[in-house]
């Protein structure tokens, strides 16, 4: 079942994968859904990775902050937005898209609902599918952070997760 897994350079499993394929069919099934989001998503890679970052903050997902920093890092987003990412939506230096992005996240990871004011910011820059994917985004990396917290899922060799907080929650 590994045969189909995600690799890291040099070839080796990602210890996430190692540790779902435990569960043969969650396996099966996570892989496409969570591909879809992360490499067929309607969203740019820098704000999907923004998400990705603030709700593996917000949950003290240590492994997948560390997994994210790379593909972050990839995209363009530069070590002061990260740090930014860290500090929350009023942190200064955001556009207002990138504040109401951070927000949305910190809102979903609190109370598992966008607010009215920021539902309504974000419908200034995207349609309903980016709109139900932010949601579906968040939620599935909070579901994974379940995962990776509660089994304690190590952080693969050559990632780093410096820049989360360890046990960061809930930065309102």
């Amino acid at each position: 079942m590994l045969a189909v897994a995600p690799r890291d350079p040099g070839g080796r499993v990602p210890n996430i994968f190692t540790t779902l394929v435990r569960h043969p069919d969650l396996y099966e099934q996570f892989l496409p859904f969570g591909g879809q989001l992360l490499r067929k998503g309607r969203l740019p890679e820098r704000l999907r990775e923004r998400l990705i970052l603030r709700t593996s903050c917000n949950t003290g997902a240590r492994y997948e902050w560390g997994r994210h920093l790379p593909l972050a890092r990839a995209a363009g987003i530069t070590d002061a937005d990260i740090d930014r990412v860290t500090e929350g939506p009023e942190a200064p230096g955001w556009t207002d898209l990138e504040r109401h992005l951070i927000r949305a996240a910190d809102e979903l990871n609190s109370g598992a609902t966008l607010s009215d004011a920021t539902w309504e910011a974000l419908t200034r820059h995207f349609g309903d599918a980016e709109l139900i994917e932010i949601v579906m985004l968040v939620g599935q990396y909070h579901m994974v952070a379940f995962f990776l917290n509660s089994t304690g899922v190590q952080l693969d060799p050559g990632f780093d997760s410096t820049g989360c907080a360890e046990g960061a929650r809930n930065h309102e």
